[in-house]
């Protein structure tokens, strides 16, 4: 193994244990040939982590903000997300949300949107952050023939957020145009409007599965840790 590659490896290692001094040593003497051929930057690391000072050191040394994971990787996930801004809006991190946008982090590369995931959150700041930043509002995944954007179902029982949305150009009329007319829909396996639906209830079954309801006895003011499958990890 070359030594930079090992140099590359050393760094994702230091930002996962956080180890900030050894990364100002190594990130001046860091192969970016190196780190592409890893298929992951130290970016994705520090926003997975949410260490946004690791996060700002790698943004100043000039690593890209818009290194997309390789597909090696992205297999991993079920979303199949790509970028680190997904994982900093995944975590609700806001402050390396904000380094990310402001040094010209793309909203709109993963096939989850980000601003999805936001809505999904219910988080204000964020959703707010994104849509200023270029967020595609009319975003939507197609698991069946309708095109409606998809942000229509966190909304329906949120005023704010169906105002923040409609504010940046949310298309009405989709939600009324159907391919078929008034003919007989076709059945579909799939129910439910986009793969994220599909993807809490996954998410929702598994955690049943790893955590029955009569084995779980809390304090009443303990909450439960949940532990994500392995295929979420970001280094296996």
């Amino acid at each position: 193994m070359g030594t930079s590659c090992i140099l590359a490896k050393t760094i994702l290692k230091c930002i996962l244990k956080l180890f900030f001094r050894a990364l100002k040593i190594l990130v001046p003497v860091t192969d970016f040939a190196a780190i592409k051929r890893s298929g992951i930057s130290p970016v994705h690391c520090a926003a997975a982590g949410a260490h946004p000072k690791c996060l700002e050191l790698l943004i100043q040394a000039g690593f890209d903000v818009n290194f997309m994971l390789d597909q090696r990787i992205r297999k991993h996930y079920d979303d199949h997300r790509k970028s680190a801004l997904y994982f900093a809006v995944s975590n609700g991190d806001l402050s390396s949300v904000k380094l990310l946008l402001s040094a010209g982090a793309l909203p709109n590369q993963d096939p989850v949107n980000c601003l999805q995931i936001a809505l999904r959150m219910g988080n204000y700041e964020l959703i707010s952050l994104l849509l200023r930043h270029g967020a595609n509002v009319n975003y939507f995944c197609r698991v069946n023939p309708l095109h409606f954007p998809s942000a229509l179902q966190y909304t329906l029982k949120d005023e704010v957020m169906l105002r923040m949305l409609l504010n940046y150009g949310y298309d009405t009329e989709r939600c009324f145009d159907c391919p078929h007319g008034d003919k007989v829909h076709p059945f579909y396996s799939f129910e439910g409007w986009t793969s994220t639906v599909i993807k809490d209830t996954m998410v929702s079954a598994q955690y049943q599965l790893y955590h029955p309801v009569q084995q779980i006895k809390l304090h009443p003011l303990q909450k439960p840790e949940i532990k994500p499958p392995s295929s979420w990890m970001l280094v296996r």
